[in-house]
């Protein structure tokens, strides 16, 4: 079946793939694991220079992950759907065979569903960090009734 006969938006959508509390967590996160990385050089300063410079490749990493991470995006149009980050997803209608919201129940709050596109490839996931996104999702979703 042609996916464009299965589902068109009604309007292009752009948001953040993430909600405002799990980039709030995300940042907790990374701060801690750099402040942790840090306490350790500070407590051990006789480790190699190896060591000392892997550890602080470890945190630029940590660094770039983060901000492509509160930075990214999610846009659907007619084209398909997109989400940016420190890799860009990108499926087109034409590819979708399947689609499908998938999420913890009982951590909903934490975890808001995302959703998991099947192309002809492979299974694609797209998170969403703003109510219009989901409702968005949703009819993604509805639309391709993926079958397992």
């Amino acid at each position: 079946m042609h996916a464009q006969a299965v589902y068109r938006p009604q309007r292009d959508i752009t948001g953040p793939a993430f909600s405002a509390w799990f980039k709030l967590l995300a940042t907790l996160f990374s701060l801690a694991l750099i402040g942790y990385v840090i306490s350790f050089m500070l407590r051990h300063p006789s480790l190699p220079d190896g060591a000392q410079l892997f550890l602080w490749a470890a945190i630029a990493v940590i660094l770039l992950y983060w901000r492509d991470f509160l930075r990214a995006t999610l846009t659907i149009n007619a084209a398909g759907i997109r989400q940016t980050g420190w890799l860009v997803q990108q499926v087109s209608w034409d590819d979708v065979r399947g689609a499908k919201l998938i999420g913890l129940a009982r951590l909903g709050w934490l975890l808001p569903p995302r959703l998991a596109v099947r192309t002809g490839t492979g299974f694609h996931t797209f998170n969403c960090g703003s109510p219009d996104l989901f409702s968005e999702l949703q009819r993604i979703s509805l639309a391709y009734q993926l079958k397992t």
